[in-house]
């Protein structure tokens, strides 16, 4: 599939959130993950958060493997506040090789939901500082198109990474027609919330799995 690999978190939806009084996660927090398509890894990621309590910024870089590496790298970055519910972006950036550029910017003065005002970098770190508590939907922006998801909550489960192992929450993204892709993510309770896995099956059973590999906190 046309770069399947670069589009693991486009059908990425996100849960309902409410507040907790729950710590957020330090000021440097970087992942790295390996995604494996049928059980061959083809890219390597890594993402990385900064913040101070008041403000964020989110980066994230692709880069292929074998056969993939020829399709070239791709870069996100999200930037904005951070409140009581979770990131709320100002701007978002999406850079991929031999494509435009895809910008989205929002209102920071606007007083539209958490999470009706997500980008496709900034909505599954907004766990990390609003742990999901019920199933809800979330608006999501790639700078070309605005797109509602919905996921459900489908309880705890221990999940094994080549970072670890942990208490995860999972969280199912609900399919509205038999054609949808199957899209799941654990979030480690154990460790901020953090997405430590991810899973999404194309409905000819392609499978695409986001594994952490490491996880550094400062």
């Amino acid at each position: 599939m046309r770069n399947a690999f670069f589009q693991i978190t486009i059908s990425f939806a996100a849960c309902g959130l409410v507040a907790a009084a729950v710590a957020a996660p330090p000021q440097r927090v970087e992942i790295g993950y390996e995604i494996a398509r049928n059980g061959s890894v083809v890219a390597e990621v890594r993402e990385r958060l900064e913040h101070d309590g008041r403000s964020y910024r989110l980066s994230q870089t692709w880069t292929g493997k074998g056969i993939y590496s020829l399709r070239g790298e791709a870069t996100r970055s999200s930037q904005g506040a951070v409140a009581a519910d979770g990131l709320r972006p100002h701007k978002f950036e999406d850079k991929r090789s031999g494509r435009d550029t895809r910008r989205a910017e929002f209102d920071p003065a606007a007083r539209t939901p958490t999470l009706q005002r997500q980008d496709r970098l900034s909505f599954i770190w907004t766990f990390a500082f609003a742990p999901p508590r019920e199933t809800a939907t979330v608006a999501v922006a790639d700078g070309k198109h605005v797109t509602t998801y919905a996921y459900q909550l489908a309880g705890r489960e221990r999940v094994k990474t080549p970072a670890g192992e942990f208490d995860a929450l999972k969280l199912v993204k609900r399919k509205d027609n038999p054609q949808d892709r199957v899209t799941e993510i654990w979030l480690a309770a154990d460790r901020h919330y953090l997405p430590v896995r991810i899973l999404v099956v194309d409905k000819d059973g392609m499978r695409l799995d986001q594994l952490a590999v490491r996880i550094a906190l400062k």
